[in-house]
């Protein structure tokens, strides 16, 4: 076990849609043995038809369906890809130890800032990378993925610094197609799209507008700026190794994401799903609480939102 940097990897997915179900999918695409762990009519259409992946950058392809719910039946994996919406992470967490060999490597590709301290917690630092997705996916009906937006993934250590391992994942992962980059300070990259997000998604769903309303308006162009400069304040307090270029960073991004799109968080807003909204600004704001720092912006956005999460929530627990 572990990843060397030429023979075809075990992988195991959790979190099979729209992120996790098209990296997963160029993998499996590619040759590598990838497992699916899902549940519901989604595993089901996995088993009996494939995982059909629909993208804008790669076409339509569909890929074997090896897909389960139950991981303790899976075996030990060389790389597994955690991808869950981050309400999700306590339940999904336990089902991570029973993939995990001594050299196997746990990528988390999700939203927020904390999602690798969580799985360190559980299976150790040293299996743990880090790193973020740049697309608009989803589950557009079971078994199938839809892929739109840039389709990059960025990744590294949790510490900053290249590693081997993350050279030869690099590797691999470009073979298999994925639009990818290894970052020497990952850490600091992940607090740049954590801010761009929080601050981004936060008023896309407060405004109930797309981008391109909101980018151009002076008055909400500068409360998104407002709430990211707070949450790049919040993880320079914390120690973290913020770059010197993330809020213009932060600001092209916003420019850059298409004009009538809106964020995956104002979308579940919209849909009555479930909102990661305690994992994004309410995490900004329990951050710059414990350190006494003030963050108007991400108070009133977090404020305004909290009634529709705390609904949304009840309903769907009722509807469970």
């Amino acid at each position: 076990m572990g990843i060397g940097a030429s023979e075809e990897m075990k992988v195991a997915v959790i979190g099979a849609g729209g992120v996790g179900g098209y990296f997963g999918g160029l993998l499996a695409r590619a040759g590598h043995e990838v497992t699916f762990v899902a549940r519901g009519p989604h595993l089901r259409a996995i088993k009996d038809n494939g995982l059909r992946i629909e993208s804008q950058l790669d076409g339509t392809f569909t890929v074997p369906g090896t897909a389960t719910n139950n991981t303790t039946t899976v075996g030990e994996q060389d790389l597994v890809i955690f991808t869950v919406k981050m309400y999700h992470n306590s339940d999904a967490v336990s089902a991570v130890p029973p993939l995990i060999g001594p050299e196997t490597v746990v990528l988390t590709l999700q939203n927020g800032i904390e999602n690798g301290e969580i799985l360190a917690e559980t299976v150790g630092e040293d299996h743990v990378m880090i790193g973020s997705a740049y697309m608009e996916g989803r589950i557009s009906e079971p078994g199938v993925v839809t892929q739109g937006g840039p389709g990059i993934a960025a990744f590294g250590e949790m510490n900053v610094g290249i590693s081997r391992r993350g050279e030869n994942l690099l590797q691999r992962f470009q073979e298999a197609g994925w639009r990818v980059n290894l970052h020497e300070n990952m850490p600091g990259m992940l607090w740049k799209k954590f801010a761009y997000i929080a601050g981004s998604a936060a008023v896309c769903a407060a405004a109930n507008c797309v981008y391109e309303e909101m980018r151009t308006k002076p008055e909400t162009r500068q409360l998104i700026r407002d709430a990211i400069e707070e949450v790049l304040a919040v993880g320079k307090a914390r120690g973290a190794p913020i770059m010197a270029d993330s809020l213009a960073w932060a600001m092209d991004s916003l420019d850059r994401f298409p004009g009538q799109g809106r964020a995956s968080m104002a979308k579940d807003f919209t849909d009555q799903r479930p909102v990661e909204l305690e994992g994004l600004t309410g995490t900004v704001v329990r951050m710059a609480r414990e350190l006494e720092i003030p963050t108007p912006a991400n108070d009133f956005l977090y404020a305004i939102l909290k009634p529709a999460a705390v609904r949304i929530e009840a309903l769907n627990k009722a509807g469970a």
